[in-house]
């Protein structure tokens, strides 16, 4: 990988109307438990370009999406976007309230973002594809 900086890559995102709602509520809430990751993921909510739920894209990271994405070390994961109740990294299941789920929402393939880790290290990651999740109607 090139040793491109990325110290400010920050993409326009997009979040529907019902997950931008919900995120803010769980950010909000977890003010008093856990400031940092809250206050980044209300950065994030607050820059968003907010759509009805119809409107936003299919290959928009949304609650519930399947992600492919590459790091900026030239790992690939797979990992589903869940509320923290749901999380499993087991299976794959990351939690909104991470520093990579935080990253992850309102991207698009092809989409880029920086973000720090829990120890506070910079990274890059790429987003390669997107599945949403089936919905029962």
């Amino acid at each position: 990988m090139n040793t491109q900086d990325y110290n400010d890559l920050t993409p326009e995102i997009i979040v529907g109307e019902a997950d931008h709602k919900q995120l803010n509520i769980l950010a909000m809430a977890g003010l008093t438990h856990t400031p940092d990751q809250s206050d980044d993921l209300l950065y994030e909510l607050e820059r968003a370009r907010i759509l009805s739920d119809a409107e936003v894209p299919r290959d928009i990271v949304r609650m519930g999406s399947s992600v492919h994405y590459r790091t900026d070390n030239g790992q690939e994961h797979m990992v589903t976007l869940v509320y923290p109740v749901d999380a499993d990294i087991a299976t794959g299941r990351i939690s909104i309230m991470t520093p990579v789920g935080t990253a992850l929402i309102g991207l698009r393939v092809g989409q880029s973002i920086s973000w720090r880790s829990r120890d506070n290290r910079k990274h890059m990651l790429t987003v390669l594809a997107v599945k949403q999740p089936v919905v029962a109607e």
